[in-house]
This record gives C-alpha cells, structure tokens and sequence, in this order.
C-alpha cells in the first residue's frame, strides 16, 4: 500500500496528505450540524431525519451551484476564506426565492494541488455561512486532479436542501398587475459578471487587486471578495410577518434584471424597474464607465446594486420596506408589476 500511495503522489494526488487535512473537518462542521442530522461527516452519504410532524405537506426544494470565476480573484489574492461563504449564501437564496428553509448543503471540490490553509479556508467559510443560515454541512467531496487542473486552481460548487410546505411554495401564481416591486440591496458583483468585470478592471482601469480606489473606499481585491448576501433569514421573517402580501421573489443574480425577474412572472404580467430609485453602488459605475457597456447589458450581466426582488402587495409594500430595514437590509421600492408580455421594462 505505501508504494502504491508514493506512485500516487509522485503522479500528482496525496491520499496521505488528503487523509490527514480532512481530519480536522468534523471540528469545523461541528456548529452547523441541526438534530435531525444522523451518524457524523466521514460516512459515504449524509443522513437527515426530516421531522415530518413539523409539517402538513413537505416538500423538498433543491439547488446546485458554483462561484464561477470569483475564484480567480480569491486564487490571485491568497484568500479563500470569503469564496465558501459566497456559495453557501448563493444557494441558500435559490431555495428561499421559493419559501424554503435550508437543511442541509454538501460541496464538490476540485483540485489542482491540495494545498492545506487554502481547504482549511475554503471549508471554515462554508462552516461559517451553513451556521449562520441555520443548515448542516452534512458531506462533500474534494478530488485532487493535478491533469485537469494546474497549480493552485481549483474548482467549487455546491449542493442544497431545503423545505417548504407545499401550500406556502412562492411560484409566482400569485403575482398580478399593481403589485410593487421592492429591491434588497447587494454587496457588491455577489457571485456574477466576473469575467467581464476582471477584463474591464485590467484591461481598462488597468488597477491591481492591492491598489486602493477612493472611489470605492477600499482596495480593488476587498471589493471584488465582498460576500454575497444572505436574504433567507429576513425572507423567512418578513415571509411570516406578512404571510399573504409577498406574492414572489427573484434571486437577481447570472441574467440580471431581464433573466430573472421572468422567471416568477405569469405569461400576462411584465415588471417595471425605475431606475434612480436606489443607490447603485460604485463598482458598478465604475464597470459602466471604464467598460463602455451598455446601460442594457450592464443590467443583463451584473446585480446592479439589488441582490433580491420582491413582489409584493402595494398596499403593504411601505410597511414591508420598514420591515426589512428593520432587519439590517437597506431596501428600496424599485418598480410595479403591469399587464403584458412576460418580460422586464427598465425606465
């Protein structure tokens, strides 16, 4: 068995190594882990006793995704404690757009080398987000391979799992003409438009991730690792707070305004988005104008400073936006629902 594990290492891939680093993860997961978790990490499938008594009709709502090229940003700066944080957040927003509440999220990653403080990094972030959103880092996988990917590039993505009950799923069927459109401000890019957001920023601003922008109040590098928010717990409350008036919800993140918005619209139903109706944030003034993009595409590729939209009841809409002030975001009244082809006005 040694001589074959030396082989394997020579070719690239420390069974050893990989042994000894995942020693450490049942320490690091141990404050996420919910009760209806059984056995411990380490097992070949996680194993979840959902409390059926807590509900009349469970449904599960699932969701996979990945950081896309933030990772390249993280690699270049050495940090990578953010990046696990940033996925976790990403996909706890894609269940809770349907009312779900997160149990349990497992992570995939790919490795060039495996390097020890980068996957210690990488999975205390995501220990730290899966307890901050209340969910069990139940597994994952971590696959050292050195042929598809070089040096210190790796590669992440996660799964989650989460439920709702089924006469409480936002599907959008509630939406109508008159209803009001309230924005969540994002952090900042989130986890999309980074490969033209990286090409604009060496190419164009021509400005290295340790430089500081007065602009931005903070170095290029801090800017682009800000984490990606989580929404799911103010949704939750505000969701039980109002029960009747939140009618659906668009995680704004790959596609924008125009890819997302649609997606939890009837086919008779079209938004309006206002523009100047909320704080678009300096790095996204700063793509604009150093790019050359267009005012479309830059809502076609970017947040633009809202993380999540909001259909809602316009006559609790005010009442809403105290709410979720209330509960430390900064939120907006960006636009109403009209009659029409299913699709996103911006004026």
């Amino acid at each position: 068995m040694s001589s074959t594990s030396t082989a394997y290492a020579r070719a690239g891939v420390n069974i050893h190594l990989a042994d000894s680093v995942k020693s450490g993860l049942k320490q690091l997961v141990r404050r996420t882990v919910r009760p209806e978790v059984l056995g411990s990490i380490g097992g070949f499938g996680g194993l979840f006793a959902l409390d059926t008594r807590k509900y009349k009709k469970p449904v599960l709502v699932s969701s996979v995704d990945g950081v896309g090229t933030k990772l390249k940003i993280a690699g270049l700066m050495n940090r990578h404690d953010t990046i696990g944080q940033d996925l976790v957040n990403h996909c706890v927003n894609d269940i809770a757009v349907l009312g779900a509440e997160p149990l349990f999220f497992l992570d995939y990653i790919g490795m060039g080398k495996l390097e020890p403080h980068v996957f210690n990094a990488i999975i205390a972030g995501l220990a730290l987000a899966c307890e901050k959103a209340g969910c069990t880092l139940i597994g994952g996988e971590t696959a050292q391979m050195p042929g598809m990917y070089s040096g210190g590039d790796y590669d992440l993505v996660g799964c989650i799992i989460g439920v709702v009950e089924k006469d409480k799923i936002l599907d959008g069927s509630k939406v109508r003409a008159g209803d009001a459109l309230i924005g969540l401000a994002s952090s900042g890019l989130h986890t999309n438009g980074y490969s033209l957001a990286r090409q604009i920023i060496w190419t164009r601003v021509r400005a290295k991730l340790d430089d500081y922008s007065s602009e931005l109040g903070c170095t290029m590098g801090e800017e682009l690792l800000k984490v990606h928010i989580n929404y799911s717990p103010a949704l939750r409350a505000l969701q039980k707070k109002f029960p009747n008036a939140i009618h659906a919800l668009a995680h704004n993140t790959g596609g924008g305004f125009p890819g997302n918005i649609p997606r939890v619209l009837p086919k008779n139903c079209k938004a309006i988005i206002h523009e100047g109706t909320w704080e678009v944030l300096p790095i996204f003034k700063m793509l604009k104008s150093y790019g050359g993009v267009s005012d479309a595409e830059m809502y076609e590729v970017f947040n633009m400073g809202i993380g999540m939209v909001m259909a809602v009841d316009a006559k609790r809409a005010d009442d809403i936006l105290k709410s979720a002030k209330k509960l430390g975001h900064k939120a907006y009244r960006i636009g109403e629902i009209a009659k029409g082809k299913c699709d996103v006005e911006i004026v």
